[in-house]
C-alpha cells in the first residue's frame, strides 16, 4: 500500500475513533451566556491531540452529564472543568475519566465546556502554537505570579458560575442537593475553579477542588471549602498550591491541601506510578469528611 493510502487509512481510523468516544458520551445541555455567545473566528474542533482526545475553539458552553445510577446517588454534584491552557480541553483525562469516577461514586457530575482562546483550524498549526506557548510558560518557575492573564479566563469563569446556577436550578429535575454543588477544575480549569470560588456569591460553588490551578484574586471571608492538590514536580504550578492553601486558611475558611512528590503537572486520571495517582480517591474522602456524600442536606461550613 501507497504511503497516501496509508495516512489516508490511518486519518478515517482516527476519525472514527473520535467519533465512537464522542458518540458514547451524553448529550450535552447548552450553557447559556448573556447576550449570546460570540460567532467564533474558527470552528469548534474534537481531535486526537497529543495522544488524547481534545476539544477546542469553543465559543458556545455547555454540560455533559454523568448522573449516578438511583441506587448509588449521594445527593451531590460536581461541575468538572477540563484544563489545556485556555487553549483546549483536555476533555477525557481531566473530563470525562473524571465524571464517570464521579458517577460510579454515587456523584452527579457534568463536565464543562468553557469558552476558550482562539486557535489555528489547523491542527498542526495549533499544535506548534500550544507547545511553544507551554514551553514559555514553564520558564516563569512555576509559580502563579508569573503566569500572564488569559483573554478566555474571564468567560470561562462566567460560564462556570452559569453552569453552578444551572446545575442548581435544576437540582430536583437531577436528584441533586442544591446545597452540594461542587466544581473541580484542572489547570486552567483549575484557575476557572479558583475564580469562581473567589468570585461573586451568586455562582460560587459550594466547595471546589483545584487541581494543579492558581489563585488570582482574594479569598473573601465566605468562600466555600477547598480542597488543593498539585505535584511538587510541577514545571508551570508548583509554587502555586502552598500559597493558595495559606491565603484560604488566612480568611478563615477550611482548606486541605496535598503536594505530591511526583506528578508533573496535567496528571489527571493519567497514571503516573506516584502517589499523586490517589488524588481522585483522596477528593472523595475529603467530600465524604466534610458530610457532603450522605443523603439528608447539609450545607458545607
Amino acid at each position: 500500500m501507497r504511503p497516501a493510502k496509508l495516512t489516508a487509512l490511518a486519518l478515517t481510523m482516527l476519525l472514527a475513533c473520535v467519533g465512537a468516544a464522542l458518540a458514547a458520551d451524553p448529550p450535552a445541555i447548552p450553557v447559556p451566556v448573556q447576550g449570546g455567545a460570540p460567532k467564533a473566528p474558527t470552528p469548534e474542533r474534537t481531535e486526537m491531540l497529543l495522544g488524547e482526545l481534545r476539544v477546542r475553539n469553543v465559543s458556545q458552553p455547555s454540560l455533559t452529564p454523568f448522573l449516578p445510577a438511583p441506587g448509588k446517588a449521594t445527593g451531590a454534584a460536581v461541575i468538572v472543568a477540563p484544563g489545556g491552557g485556555f487553549m483546549m480541553l483536555s476533555w477525557e483525562s481531566e473530563g470525562t475519566a473524571v465524571a464517570k469516577r464521579l458517577a460510579d461514586a454515587g456523584v452527579a457530575a457534568f463536565v464543562l465546556k468553557y469558552r476558550l482562546d482562539p486557535t489555528p483550524d489547523d491542527s498542526g498549526a495549533f499544535t506548534r502554537q500550544f507547545m511553544a506557548t507551554m514551553a514559555s510558560l514553564a520558564k516563569g518557575g512555576g509559580g502563579a505570579g508569573t503566569l500572564p492573564s488569559f483573554a478566555a479566563e474571564a468567560p470561562a469563569a462566567a460560564d462556570a458560575a452559569e453552569a453552578v446556577r444551572l446545575v442548581r436550578s435544576r437540582a430536583s429535575e437531577w436528584g441533586i442537593d442544591p446545597h452540594r454543588v461542587g466544581l473541580v477544575g484542572f489547570s486552567a480549569g483549575g484557575i476557572t475553579a479558583a475564580n469562581v470560588a473567589t468570585g461573586a456569591a451568586a455562582g460560587r460553588p459550594d466547595f471546589v477542588g483545584i487541581i494543579y490551578g492558581a489563585l488570582r484574586q482574594a479569598v473573601p471571608a465566605d468562600a466555600p471549602p477547598a480542597f488543593i492538590a498539585t505535584a511538587a514536580d510541577d514545571p508551570l504550578l508548583r509554587s502555586a498550591a502552598v500559597p493558595m492553601f495559606e491565603a484560604w486558611r488566612a480568611a478563615g475558611r477550611p482548606a486541605e491541601l496535598h503536594l505530591y512528590e511526583k506528578g508533573g503537572h496535567g496528571f489527571g486520571m493519567v497514571p503516573k506510578g506516584s502517589s499523586s495517582d490517589h488524588w481522585f480517591d483522596e477528593f472523595v474522602w475529603w467530600m465524604q469528611a466534610r458530610g457532603l456524600l450522605g443523603n439528608k442536606s447539609a450545607k458545607p461550613g
